[in-house]
């Protein structure tokens, strides 16, 4: 069952809205694609709980997140063996098979996404979280990332979200209104980041519940 007050679509109500959106700013991962560590890890540990352990412990969101920010591949791993050597062959896999991590792209989303650009009625832009050095992988995978008026990657600038200074980088480099924007993200601490600098987000949480939300906005 949907939780309805955490992914409420903030300002809106059950009616149909007039769209006064002229800017659609996309997160990536687990949004339009699917990236997930599980999807490695599960041919390396042969039992859940492990995976589960070495991911909330060893190669942990926090840790990966210092890659996004700008730390480079190579700093992340001479850091996390000296601090678990025991589990350097696992740490290595991270990133020496990262693709691996990558599924398809979210097929819905990316309906909606193509539905919205075939309009021809909205800029696009994506404001990531991801590597600067795997981001090009992403870009080489999936043709539809070349449908963005722009893109901003946070190992690229060295920032990320929820850092109000990243979502600046995008507003201050394209021109972008606040009150002009809507933002769509899966993390719910990057929703209210957004919020808090009067970006009207969407909490994503599948494609049926995002395009529901589109359409009571009237973009869809």
């Amino acid at each position: 069952m949907k939780n309805t007050s955490e992914n409420t679509l903030t300002g809106n109500s059950t009616s149909t809205e007039t769209n006064s959106k002229s800017t659609i700013i996309w997160d990536l991962g687990a949004v339009l694609i699917d990236w997930n560590p599980h999807h490695l890890y599960r041919k390396i540990f042969d039992d859940e709980a492990q995976m589960l352990h070495f991911l909330e412990n060893v190669c942990t969101f926090e840790w990966n997140e210092e890659q996004d920010g700008g730390r480079t591949i190579q700093e992340a791993n001479e850091y996390l063996i000296a601090k678990h050597p025991e589990h350097e062959e696992h740490i290595r896999a991270y990133y020496g098979r990262w693709e691996e991590m990558l599924g398809g792209p979210i097929e819905g989303t990316v309906e909606i996404f193509r539905e919205m650009k075939n309009r021809g009625e909205h800029k696009f832009y994506a404001l990531t979280n991801w590597s600067a050095e795997l981001f090009p992988i992403a870009l080489e995978r999936y043709d539809f990332l070349s449908w963005f008026d722009g893109i901003v990657v946070s190992g690229t600038e060295k920032d990320r979200k929820p850092n109000h200074s990243f979502y600046h980088t995008l507003l201050n480099r394209y021109k972008v209104q606040p009150a002009e924007a809507l933002f769509i993200d899966d993390n719910l601490r990057n929703i209210k980041a957004a919020e808090q600098l009067g970006i009207e987000s969407i909490h994503f949480t599948s494609p049926e519940d995002l395009k529901e939300r589109l359409e009571r906005l009237g973009i869809l």
